[in-house]
């Protein structure tokens, strides 16, 4: 069956869209701040004081669509939904096909930086024989991937998808693939499902399984790993039992009201960037709210808690005896959520890991926080397999 012609794309969020945006903004109902610490119980409630009246009167949305309107961008129909992607090309002599994949509460903008340094590394003083012509697809359900009413995915089918877009549409027999959070967890499944493809997969976060029943006779790194697993685990989860159990519920009020949304996302940003005390201090302000109002204009928050539900109801997208043997990449940076020890990757999911480097900075949203570095470390691994 002939594979459907991807269309040109740019991002053009209508004008009634932004102006409900700022009515909402201007009737914000502000809970109290409790009495602890800014961001100890959530959302800093003074920070999205200050956020919201600069989201709705100084905050540029037509700027920040023009930035990533300078991309190629694409749709295309496949596995039942319309998937948008960016697509640009490398400028060297033998460009290296590069999937690309974000996570959640990220999108498309985590990558606005990072596809010039991998694309054209000559115009950042780097080798033009390391470029990539890099796919930065909008998950399925995230952003423009989002259609009311669309089939639902999880990491499994996202990886599928990104397979036949890869291969079947764009004609990449091989490719290499790199990816953090959800994406992370994707480019691990296409490395398990279709080694065959694979050039190699660089990753930003581990898909290692969170189960303090794994480290039973743990080794001293290991013992380190399982006291943070153990506090993430207690802490830190709340919002994936919400989104992975009763996501429509929350959905509703995120989908409603701007505020609402700015803060759900705002204090992951705090929690999981490398800051001092300042979500700014890791990211500009206009990058986070970009990021947010992607989320605002097409209404896909609910649509992206989707593999949250499915990781929750669905097996492991690794199976327990299976191991990923393609060549792998690993780039820990410091305020990552967690650090799984290698011992731990190499023994229950990553069988051929090739390249292990500890960051010295970055946290979470490294492409967005630390472009440079992992731009380096994503060109030295791939470049002995080209």
């Amino acid at each position: 069956m002939p594979q459907a012609t991807p269309q040109p794309f740019r991002i053009h969020v209508p004008d009634e869209t932004l102006k409900d945006l700022r009515e909402r903004l201007a009737r914000v109902r502000w809970p109290e701040t409790p009495p602890q610490a800014p961001w100890s119980t959530g959302a800093s409630i003074p920070y999205m004081q200050e956020l919201v009246p600069y989201w709705r009167d100084k905050f540029d949305w037509r700027a920040q669509e023009a930035t990533l309107n300078q991309f190629r961008q694409f749709m295309v129909p496949i596995s039942g939904i319309d998937l948008h992607y960016i697509h640009e090309e490398g400028k060297g002599p033998k460009p290296m096909p590069l999937l690309l994949s974000h996570g959640w509460p990220g999108s498309i903008v985590e990558f606005h930086k990072i596809i010039p340094m991998l694309t054209d590394p000559a115009r950042f003083g780097g080798d033009p024989a390391d470029s990539f012509t890099v796919i930065a697809p909008s998950l399925p359900g995230y952003a423009f991937s989002f259609k009311p009413g669309q089939p639902r995915f999880g990491i499994v089918e996202m990886a599928d998808t990104f397979a036949s877009l890869m291969t079947e549409v764009l004609g990449y027999k091989r490719f290499a693939a790199q990816g953090g959070d959800w994406g992370g967890f994707i480019t691990s499944r296409l490395g398990y499902a279709y080694a065959d493809r694979m050039i190699g997969i660089h990753l930003n976060l581990l898909a290692v399984r969170r189960d303090p029943a794994l480290l039973k006779n743990a080794s001293g790194e290991e013992k380190v790993f399982l006291d943070e697993l153990n506090h993430f685990l207690k802490e830190d989860t709340g919002y994936q039992w919400i989104q992975g159990t009763k996501p429509t519920t929350l959905s509703v009020g995120l989908t409603d009201s701007p505020a609402g949304l700015a803060a759900w996302i705002a204090e992951k940003f705090h929690k999981w960037t490398q800051n001092h005390g300042q979500i700014e201090d890791a990211v500009t302000r206009d990058e986070l709210l970009t990021n947010i109002t992607l989320y605002w204009a097409t209404g896909a928050i609910g649509s992206s808690f989707w593999p949250y539900y499915a990781r929750m109801h669905t097996p492991w997208p690794i199976p327990d005896d299976a191991k990923i043997m393609v060549p792998t990449g690993y780039a820990e940076f410091p305020n990552e959520i967690i650090h799984p020890p290698r011992s731990l990757a190499e023994r229950t999911s990553y069988g051929n890991i090739q390249r292990w480097t500890k960051m010295p900075k970055g946290g979470h949203f490294a492409a967005l926080e630390q472009p440079e570095l992992l731009a380096n470390d994503i060109r030295a691994f791939f470049r002995p397999r080209r």
